[in-house]
């Protein structure tokens, strides 16, 4: 049994420790006391708040990173430098230039490390990537995609509306959801264009960001990720030239979780409509977690990793340099 250091005891490190097997977390660790202790009593686990303990425990054999951006790649790098295996949350780091040292360490070190791209591992996705592969699309042409909701009172004042704590709004928040599972269905994106709005939210970043990725064949990704969108919303559309996948919903309040599947007929016409809902609830942090273990029980290489990671955060980074923002030059 893999046992598990975790480092985050918020709402994702909440959710990452219940995805774990009874015992297999030794010690969880957040700079709130009174949140280690909470939650390392739910998982039988010892509290601490300082991660130095985490990283020489003998005992422990990967640690989970879920916190704060801006503590995602230098928690993680001491991880990787003290020999564990790693789980770090996406984005894993708030730009590229900030991920590439822990590339190199886990690489020299040979050890294993995951980002948490956790929406991979939702039926519907998981579904239409082996839609996909099976040739069942044709040839890709296009994907549109749209994920938000409409934050909550006060959302001007969380760390997310900091951009030295989150590294970005919108785009580093859920947009990099979408922008990995664009890479997952269609490859590398060498063209990138991109601007990010504040239209509502007294903050420095932005509330909303609209995508258009291009592949070296012509392949076209639209995209818009916005905390202004009110009623929770999660919609992705790929197109083939023979048939198309709409996947809606994540559960929860992003409502239920559903893929059609619109095959064309030769003749062309109506399609043939085929459709998936999968109403058991969001499993994707426990289907993870079992990726993440078979990672180092086979020394497979992680996807996404790090240079998954490393890919996403070039896409944004760069839109960010497009749009000039104000806030990245201080």
């Amino acid at each position: 049994m893999i046992r598990y250091g975790l480092i985050g005891a918020g709402l994702i490190g909440g959710k990452r420790a219940a995805a774990l097997a009874a015992g297999q977390v030794v010690m969880v660790c957040d700079e709130t006391s009174e949140r280690a202790q909470k939650l390392a009593q739910a998982v039988n686990a010892t509290a601490t708040t300082d991660p130095d303990e985490v990283f020489q425990n003998p005992q422990i054999d990967a640690v989970i990173v879920a916190t704060t951006h801006d503590s995602l790649a230098p928690l993680a790098l001491r991880a990787i430098q003290s020999g564990k295996h790693v789980l770090v949350e996406k984005p894993a780091a708030r730009t590229t230039a900030e991920l590439l040292p822990l590339i190199a360490e886990a690489e020299a070190r040979r050890l294993i490390v995951r980002v948490g791209y956790n929406h991979r591992f939702h039926p519907a996705i998981q579904m239409a990537q082996q839609l996909i592969e099976g040739g069942k699309l044709g040839p890709l042409m296009f994907m549109r995609a749209r994920y938000g909701h409409g934050g909550r009172l006060g959302y001007e004042n969380e760390w997310r509306a900091d951009p030295v704590r989150s590294g970005g709004g919108e785009l580093i928040d859920q947009g990099v959801h979408l922008i990995d599972l664009a890479r997952w269905f269609f490859g590398d994106f060498p063209h990138v264009r991109g601007t990010v709005k504040t239209f509502f939210w007294n903050m420095a970043v932005e509330d909303n960001v609209f995508l258009e990725l291009e592949t070296a064949g012509g392949q076209v990704a639209w995209m818009h990720a916005s905390c202004t969108e009110w009623k929770n919303l999660f919609s992705i559309e790929i197109y083939g030239r023979d048939a198309k996948l709409q996947i809606d919903g994540l559960g929860g309040s992003y409502g239920p979780e559903r893929l059609i599947h619109y095959q064309m007929k030769p003749e062309m016409g109506p399609p043939e409509t085929e459709i998936h809902d999968f109403p058991a609830g969001d499993f994707s942090w426990k289907l993870e977690v079992s990726e993440f273990e078979q990672d180092i029980l086979r020394c497979r290489a992680p996807s996404p990793g790090l240079r998954d990671a490393a890919a996403v955060l070039n896409i944004m980074d760069r839109v960010y340099e497009q749009c000039d923002v104000a806030w990245r030059h201080k």
